[in-house]
C-alpha cells in the first residue's frame, strides 16, 4: 500500500484508538547540535524529560520524528542513526516514560549522495513519517499530535 493511501489509515474506533504525541527531535525534545550523531552530545531541552513523563502518563505514545538530511549531504551515514535511537531510548527511560518509535528521514533534494538525493514524501513537513508510523504503530492520528519548534 502507498503511504498516499489514506483510506487504509488507522481511524477512530473502539478496537483501535492509540493516540500518539509525535515530537520533533532537534530543537525541540534535545538541545539542537546542528547535524550531531554523537550521544555524548544528545541532552534533553529544558523540561523535556518532565513533558515526556506527562504525556506518557496521559496515554500517549511518544514517537520521535526528524528530517536527517546530514545523510543525503555526507556528513554521516544512516548507520549513524542508530546510536542517536539507542541514546533516545535511554534518554526516555531515565525519566519513565516509554519510547514509542523513532522516525527518520534521510532525504534531501539537493544532497550529495545519490541514493537519499530527492524529493521524497516522508520529509517534514510532508506526512510520511507520521503516516508510516500510524501504519506500523496502529496510532489513530484523529487523537494525535505533533510538537516541533518550526512551522
Amino acid at each position: 500500500m502507498a503511504l498516499a493511501d489514506t483510506a487504509a489509515l488507522p481511524r477512530s474506533s473502539n478496537t483501535m484508538s492509540t493516540p500518539a504525541v509525535f515530537l520533533d527531535k532537534d530543537g525541540t525534545l534535545i538541545e539542537d547540535v546542528p547535524y550531531n550523531v554523537n550521544p555524548a552530545l544528545i541532552t534533553f531541552t529544558e523540561r523535556a524529560g518532565e513533558a515526556l513523563k506527562l504525556l506518557d502518563s496521559g496515554g500517549f505514545r511518544l514517537i520521535v520524528v526528524s528530517n536527517q538530511a546530514g545523510v543525503a549531504r555526507g556528513f554521516f551515514s544512516e548507520h549513524a542513526l542508530t546510536a542517536v535511537e539507542n541514546k533516545l531510548r535511554g534518554l526516555f527511560s531515565s525519566v519513565a516514560a516509554r519510547f514509542g518509535g523513532f522516525y527518520y528521514c534521510p532525504h534531501d533534494a539537493e544532497g550529495s549522495v545519490k541514493q537519499y538525493a530527492t524529493n521524497c514524501f516522508c520529509r517534514k513537513p510532508r506526512p510520511g513519517l507520521l503516516l508510516r508510523a500510524a501504519l506500523e504503530l496502529r496510532i489513530d492520528l484523529e487523537k494525535s499530535w505533533l510538537i516541533g519548534d518550526i512551522l
